[in-house]
């Protein structure tokens, strides 16, 4: 999930490198509930506060914020999971200069929230951080929140955190506690399984380091480009992208922010044009669905992308959203225009592409601190290789939480 600028499971190691096993839920609207509109939003489980308060949130590459639900948030969802701040004896509210709650606001693509500053200690896979700075968001988007989501994690760098605070993870890397500086994703897909419920098992996200049963071969890094001289979002920049083996001619500066947050791909208008263009039959959609792209639903679409390295390819059920409206003939494309199908403007310090779930399902992909890159590696057959399915397991097999020690 994108952050502008201008604005169930788990699994513990007990060695330095924990492994998260991250949930994923929820239903992009308008697209008639069709299977496809699965794989929106992966969840990690978090605890917060003294006795801790366990809650799951978006592990967000594309924001650096981490923020959490109040009790007493007015805009929320009945059942939403909230924040009891009268149950943690380590729960502190910051104050400004004149004695008054510290109040913040976090625009996203999608929406927006608002709350307070506070600090709290903070858990995650068994990395622990007393006093991180947080958001308690009283208020909310309506499009944010779904199911048992409670909040975001963001795990950008701390530049562009709304709240000031370095963020959980980047805390974790300049206090030592990771014995490797990395995260790593591998996420499952869901889209093709008419069975699948609002939320099941989304993959594995090892914090400090890789899970190395999860890939083939190496991984490929590539150094992060730097905005404006500094580390802000996980920029990588786009080298080709093809669609049916035919190479598509993109305009200059395709800097692309590698983000976990979002679901789909989204690119400037002449390079998104640029790609449905060597589709037959495909058309720009209106209403609702205005910045989306359609295309005849029998075609197979093979896209892949490079950053500067290998190719890597997009499984087509990743680029088929699903039909446009019941009985059409025609389906949604997985990459969009993200100056139309979005908040998020061109400029300002935001970065022209949003590669997200479409992308990122197919790969396995490392976040690395020193010396600062993403890296992409082949998925494993343990990890389902271009398919995504979990493990060569059903995924039911991890329909309950579970704690073990490896």
């Amino acid at each position: 999930m994108l952050q502008l600028q201008n604005a169930r499971i788990l699994r513990l190691s007990q060695s330095s490198t924990k492994s998260v096993l991250a949930p994923l839920c929820k239903f992009p609207p308008n697209l008639n509930n069709n299977p496809q509109n699965r794989d929106t939003s992966y969840l990690g489980a978090i605890q917060i506060g003294t006795p801790p308060q366990s809650f799951n949130v978006v592990l967000d590459t594309g924001s650096s914020d981490l923020w959490v639900t109040d009790k007493a948030c007015t805009t929320c969802a009945q059942g939403t999971p909230s924040f009891n701040t009268a149950a943690s004896t380590t729960f502190q509210r910051g104050q400004d200069a004149t004695g008054q709650p510290v109040r913040v606001t976090i625009t996203y693509g999608s929406g927006s929230v608002a709350g307070d500053l506070v600090r709290d200690t903070v858990v995650m896979g068994g990395f622990q951080v007393q006093r991180q700075p947080w958001l308690l968001v009283d208020q909310t988007s309506a499009s944010l929140l779904d199911g048992t989501d409670a909040g975001i994690m963001g795990l950008a760098f701390s530049t562009i955190a709304n709240t000031g605070a370095t963020p959980f993870w980047q805390n974790l890397a300049q206090g030592g506690q990771l014995s490797t500086p990395e995260m790593g994703f591998w996420f499952t897909r869901f889209s093709n399984d008419r069975n699948a419920q609002q939320e099941e098992f989304g993959g594995i996200f090892t914090l400090g380091g890789q899970n190395q049963t999860l890939y083939k071969g190496n991984v490929e890094f590539l150094p992060l480009v730097t905005n404006v001289g500094r580390q802000t979002y996980w920029l990588l920049t786009i080298s080709g992208i093809t669609v049916n083996g035919k190479s598509v001619t993109l305009p200059s500066g395709n800097i692309a922010a590698i983000d976990t947050g979002t679901t789909l791909i989204g690119g400037p208008s002449a390079a998104v044009q640029a790609v449905y263009a060597q589709i037959p039959g495909s058309q720009p959609l209106s209403g609702n669905l205005a910045g989306f792209y359609g295309f005849p639903c029998e075609t197979t679409v093979q896209i892949n992308m490079a950053f500067g390295g290998k190719s890597w390819p997009i499984n087509p059920q990743d680029m088929n959203l699903g039909r446009v409206s019941t009985g059409s003939a025609i389906c949604a494309g997985g990459i969009f225009d993200l100056n139309a199908g979005s908040n998020i403007g061109e400029g300002g310090g935001n970065p022209n592409w949003v590669v997200g779930a479409t992308f990122l399902k197919n790969v396995y992909s490392v976040f690395r601190y020193q010396p600062a890159a993403v890296g992409f590696a082949e998925l494993s057959d343990t990890a389902g290789g271009s398919s995504g399915e979990c493990y060569n397991l059903p995924c039911s097999f991890y329909s309950v939480a579970v704690v073990s020690t490896d």
